[in-house]
């Protein structure tokens, strides 16, 4: 059909002069037929060109993306190595500001103690015969009950008030007048205090220790009576060798059986290795006592001296002088043993802050 229609177009003009009307139909279907691929090719260029330019746009556009990201990563690069070193340097200037700081401390801690101490100074400089006064007796009260307590006795502590009232006297302040009566209320209150005489007690315990050694053990042998027998014979002129003779065996005799009561058994098994540790066991508890009340522990040093009296009752010989010497030594010291706490200076060491603070 394609091919007869070329034919059939190019037989109708053969026909007439004029156009008929099957050709005037036809040739406006061609036109339009050969116009639609022209149309389609051109909008297919227009539509290629606007691709390429596009992807020429679109390529100019990536290369200035890329050298602008290529700038901007250099100049990130430049600022990270400058940011690093001005980190490094900025961490060299803080060890540099610390090490100022730390001798700028030091400086200050020096300049504030020389400055506490220039205070000191002139507070002493300052300071008038009254302050030193008050500040002296202070010092010296209180060091003297400091002695008081380490010794137990009261007359360190009466020596120092003593002196203090006689420097106040001197001073004549109308303002120490409180010291005074303080000072004068505390010296009576410690002159009736009913305190232990301890360097008294502790030379007692050092006698009791030292006639340990000479008390007599409960089973110890009596003194022969031969020798006075034969003393009290001698002067005798007229006995003659066989009286003589018969006295020694007398006494021999009686000397070979004894008869004694016991109250104490343990104490008649002694043996004489035994009596020594006894005499050097209660040695030890009369030390311990001694210990007891130099430390203040009067309740130890009692307990260790009702043991000792103990010992001394049950293993030593009672009728003894010696052993009741001892022991009435001994009672003495459990006697004169008290547990009076020393009396404080309280009201005079008020007084003195109060004049040493103005008031």
């Amino acid at each position: 059909m394609n091919a007869t229609e070329p034919n059939a177009d190019a037989a109708i003009p053969q026909t007439g002069p004029g156009p008929g009307p099957v050709g005037a139909t036809l040739a406006p279907v061609a036109a339009a037929r050969n116009a639609v691929p022209r149309l389609l090719m051109i909008i297919l260029v227009v539509l290629t060109g606007l691709a390429l330019l596009s992807s020429v746009l679109l390529w100019q556009k990536l290369s200035a993306i890329q050298g602008q990201l290529a700038r901007q990563s250099a100049d990130s690069a430049a600022l990270a190595a400058e940011a690093h070193s001005m980190s490094k340097g900025a961490l060299d200037l803080a060890r540099q500001t610390a090490a100022r700081q730390a001798v700028s401390d030091e400086r200050l801690s020096e300049v504030t103690l020389q400055r506490t101490q220039l205070e000191d100074l002139m507070q002493s400089l300052s300071r008038t015969r009254d302050d030193n006064l008050v500040v002296d007796l202070d010092s010296a009260i209180r060091l003297a009950q400091q002695q008081a307590q380490l010794t137990g006795s009261i007359a360190p502590l009466l020596a120092a008030l003593k002196a203090a009232d006689q420097r106040v006297i001197r001073a004549a302040q109308p303002r120490l007048a409180p010291v005074q009566r303080a000072i004068e209320h505390d010296i009576d209150r410690v002159t009736a205090a009913s305190v232990t005489d301890t360097p008294g007690l502790l030379d007692k315990l050092d006698e009791l220790v030292r006639l340990v050694d000479d008390l007599p053990v409960a089973n110890a042998v009596p003194g022969s009576s031969t020798a006075r027998h034969v003393t009290t014979k001698a002067p005798a002129a007229a006995a003659t060798w066989w009286q003589r003779a018969l006295d020694v065996l007398h006494a021999e005799a009686r000397n070979l059986l004894r008869v004694s009561r016991i109250e104490q058994p343990e104490a008649m098994l002694l043996s004489p290795e035994q009596s020594f540790f006894l005499r050097e066991n209660l040695k030890l508890k009369l030390l311990n006592a001694r210990l007891g009340l130099l430390a203040r522990q009067i309740a130890s040093a009692r307990s260790d001296l009702a043991a000792a009296s103990v010992a001394l009752n049950r293993y030593f010989d009672p009728a003894a002088r010696k052993t009741q010497a001892v022991a009435r030594l001994l009672q003495q010291v459990q006697s004169q043993m008290k547990t009076v706490e020393l009396p404080r200076v309280d009201e005079t060491l008020a007084a003195l802050a109060t004049a040493a603070a103005g008031r």
